[in-house]
């Protein structure tokens, strides 16, 4: 139960960070950074550049990457002879991809919005009402908070 509540706590943590401003990727990985020592402002930075499905190009959807880069940490490689934790990691991330696929239908960020997948301008678009509402990023970065969760907290 322990697992569970920290899991809901890091997805609510998660959504509040996406509805501060701050982009789908930063908001996951922000969510789960403390757990390997790193503080809010690195990791927003380290993720400002996969919002959007990576700066707007509506690639593989931010709160995906922002999942892959707790899977890098939970998960490293960092020795290029490291094959079994290459693969290790290279093994989480299709897992939890799939995931993310079987609940949201895609992890492309343009079949999520319904969008042309071609890059977009780059300014951001205003966060209001309207924007919460016509778009699944929301629930995006719920479900990729939670399923991430559950595969570091197993």
């Amino acid at each position: 139960m322990i697992k569970e509540t920290e899991i809901e706590s890091r997805v609510s943590a998660a959504i509040t960070f996406f509805e501060q401003g701050y982009n789908c990727s930063q908001a996951v990985f922000m969510a789960y950074a403390d757990k390997y020592q790193i503080d809010s402002e690195t990791a927003a930075k380290l993720a400002t550049s996969f919002g959007g499905g990576m700066g707007r190009l509506r690639e593989v959807c931010g709160a995906v990457s922002g999942m892959f880069f707790v899977l890098g940490l939970h998960y490293p490689f960092t020795q290029p002879t490291d094959k079994v934790a290459k693969d290790a990691n290279y093994k989480a991330v299709q897992r939890t991809a799939a995931e993310f696929k079987s609940v949201m239908g895609s992890y492309i960020c343009a079949d999520l919005l319904k969008t042309k997948r071609e890059p977009q301008q780059p300014e951001s678009t205003e966060r209001n009402e309207a924007y919460y509402n016509l778009r699944p990023c929301t629930r995006c970065v719920a479900v990729a908070a939670g399923i991430v969760g559950r595969e570091i907290m197993q």
